[in-house]
């Protein structure tokens, strides 16, 4: 008979552990609260506007093929993706527009042209992100950083013989004004501590490895939008026998401080020889697990950064207007200083807008536009976020209205929302942070709980642990605490 394997949550690293841990002949079902899988890599409809919940950018597509791949299956007969020409769209209050390209001479061309500068810095900070790709992703990424194995191999060498050119000594912000010779690259670069909901101001210039993810390995876009990654997966995992109960939140992983024996659900118990648990680690120990508490420095990380959603169902087509993944700058210091000083969200804020109807034409109806429009703000920690929403919608409204001279209020017809309040009920991502801890000390990583526990047939996956938050790294936890667990029961 063989060993059964309960998954906490349907996240996309719940998903991905159930597919790797049925590939390896175990039996698995996985328990979902919601009465849908993915968690933040979710989907809402409005009217007939369709939107990609959370998650907006795709990037190494690989560790997703690699599923697929796994189980002796083409990745493209089951899940279908395109390259994207263009990474970002960059409006600035000046009135400059640079749009960057995936292709390294195009990019250099335009931020040439638009800036008037020379690339040669660019182009070398570019090669430096590569290089802490490098000399890092094998070591930091791919494997634990809590198992005594991951410091004998031959990567870690090559990482140490590194690390005074790492950035580790210096924040994100520092190393991009010192190597940068303009301040709307400056601005630019500085934004990518937010994909990891950080601050660049104090992450460490090593967080300078993500713009790498954009413009050395490229930027993609699902052919039936984000939430595709997670209904192809779950397809996947049905195919391979894993079974999904959706509407069942667990009340309790079950385990004595030294063995796990199962978790209770609708009051029932139910057995297992191994849980995985793909709820975010801080209210897991709260509310889940009875007899074990996890580390100090663990539950005292300062969290990630949150977001403010607007989901807006706009009833006109921007043909003239390339607004596919824009972002509207202005003072990213203030904007930084204030989001995380956790005060109120700038009057003036920094706008993120993906419209994923350029590209997914059942997105919205005909000559209509679906927005995904995302503010940046901290987690929650008693904030009026009522008044706040009103004050940031207000804001955005009027700085679109600005800077691309429309009308938008009379152009929203479908209308809803996501905060902190709302990301942290549906997804139970404490105090609604999108990415668990903040990587704004430079041994966050080594503080992130790690993908195992004390407890005996206990694994923990997901972005509120190593290797963190986003796609890509909450596929590899899953990769990750599979390999050990089946390494531990081998």
């Amino acid at each position: 008979m063989s060993k059964k394997v309960i998954i906490v949550g349907s996240g996309i690293a719940g998903i991905s552990a159930s597919i790797r841990l049925a590939k390896a002949g175990f039996t698995v079902d996985v328990y979902e609260a919601n009465s849908y899988p993915g968690g933040k890599l979710s989907v809402l409809k409005l009217g007939h506007y369709r939107f990609d919940a959370g998650p907006s950018l795709f990037t190494m597509p690989q560790f997703v093929n690699e599923l697929y791949e796994l189980n002796q299956l083409d990745p493209n007969e089951f899940f279908e993706y395109f390259t994207c020409n263009t990474t970002c769209h960059y409006f600035f209050e000046d009135g400059t527009f640079l749009p960057l390209s995936s292709n390294r001479e195009t990019l250099l061309d335009t931020v040439k042209s638009v800036l008037k500068i020379d690339t040669a810095p660019l182009e070398r900070h570019l090669a430096k992100s590569a290089y802490i790709y490098n000399k890092t992703h094998k070591v930091f990424l791919e494997r634990s950083l809590h198992k005594f194995s991951a410091y004998l191999s031959k990567d870690i060498l090559s990482t140490i013989a590194a690390i005074p050119n790492l950035g580790l000594f210096t924040t994100m912000h520092a190393s991009n004004e010192k190597n940068l010779n303009h301040p709307k690259l400056v601005q630019l670069f500085d934004r990518y501590a937010t994909y990891n909901g950080s601050n660049p101001y104090q992450a460490p210039g090593i967080l300078n490895i993500i713009p790498h993810l954009e413009f050395g390995i490229g930027t993609y876009f699902p052919k039936k939008g984000m939430n595709d990654i997670t209904q192809s997966l779950v397809r996947l995992a049905e195919k391979i026998g894993v079974n999904f109960h959706y509407n069942s939140p667990v009340q309790e992983i079950i385990e004595d401080g030294k063995v796990i024996s199962g978790i209770r659900v609708n009051d029932s118990f139910i057995p297992s020889d191994l849980v995985f648990c793909n709820a975010d680690v801080k209210p897991a120990y709260k509310f889940l697990l009875k007899n074990t508490k996890a580390n100090k420095k663990t539950l005292a990380q300062e969290p990630s950064s949150s977001a403010m959603i607007f989901y807006w169902g706009i009833k006109k087509s921007f043909d003239n207007l390339d607004l596919h993944n824009i972002f509207f700058s202005e003072d990213y210091k203030n904007e930084f200083a204030t989001i995380f000083d956790n005060q109120d969200v700038c009057d003036d804020p920094t706008v993120y807008v993906h419209i994923s109807s350029k590209y997914v034409t059942d997105d919205a109806p005909k000559n209509c536009e679906n927005w995904f429009v995302m503010v940046n703000v901290p987690s929650n920690s008693g904030q009026d976020w009522e008044e706040l929403r009103k004050r940031i919608r207000k804001n955005i409204i009027l700085k679109l209205n600005r800077l691309l001279n429309i009308d938008l209020e009379n152009l929203i017809e479908e209308e809803d929302f996501l905060d902190p309040i709302r990301i942290e009920q549906r997804t139970s991502s404490y105090a609604g942070a999108l990415y668990g801890a903040s990587s704004n000390d430079r041994n966050a990583a080594f503080f992130r709980h790690p993908n195992f526990s004390k407890v005996k047939g206990l694994y923990f996956v997901g972005g509120s642990v190593h290797p963190g938050g986003g796609i890509p790294l909450c596929l590899l936890s899953a990769k990750i605490a599979s390999e050990i667990a089946i390494q531990d029961f081998n």
